[in-house]
């Protein structure tokens, strides 16, 4: 078995809409694993609530992550289940809707110190609600297509610190490039 060899296949529509299966690496599964240990202390990754379904690309992060540093999981149908059924999770990982909901419905648990988004946009006034009506000490903003392994850039934002509306920077191991509709990179501060 080499890093080269198949990890797993996982189907997404992605951004073209059209549903294809998607081919993923040992070297990129374990890269996520590595920069993974690098940016949450265990602390913040010790009871990771698992809400995603497997058959889409940020169960690979919520399954593998935490289990890969010792942690606990805790499954759920979804992560609005916790309005239901408060747990005792430091870190939820799901999309800034769900964030949002949990938000509106105070069901944010007290544990949680990090919140990671991802699979939509991020906006400001979601990070301000979180860190006015929470305990949350860091928002993570983690994103990517399914090809690159969950997640190839990020940033975290630490509560009192500014708060940027930004797909950050790229995950260890990676390159990100901006490019024109030609395929061509564009120019500092461009669009891409």
């Amino acid at each position: 078995l080499t890093a080269r060899h198949l990890a797993y296949v996982i189907y997404t529509s992605g951004s073209t809409g059209t549903p294809k299966g998607v081919m993923v690496e040992h070297a990129s599964t374990v890269n996520l694993l590595h920069w993974s240990s690098g940016v949450f202390a265990d602390s913040e990754i010790s009871r990771t609530l698992f809400s995603t379904s497997i058959s889409f690309d940020l169960s690979v992060y919520e399954c593998f992550v935490p289990l890969s540093q010792g942690s606990t999981l805790y499954l759920v149908e979804d992560a609005l289940a916790l309005a239901q059924t408060p747990l005792d999770v430091s870190l939820i990982n799901t999309v800034p809707s769900a964030i949002a909901a949990l938000v509106d419905q105070k069901a944010v648990p007290a544990s949680t110190s990090v919140i990671n988004s991802c699979g939509e946009r991020l906006k400001a006034d979601l990070i301000e609600r979180v860190f006015e009506s929470s305990g949350v000490e860091k928002i993570c903003n983690l994103y990517a297509p399914s090809e690159t392994t969950t997640y190839s850039t990020w940033i975290c934002m630490p509560r009192g610190e500014a708060v940027v509306e930004t797909i950050g920077r790229p995950i260890a191991n990676t390159r990100v490039y901006l490019l024109d509709g030609h395929g061509g990179p564009v120019p500092f501060g461009a669009v891409g």
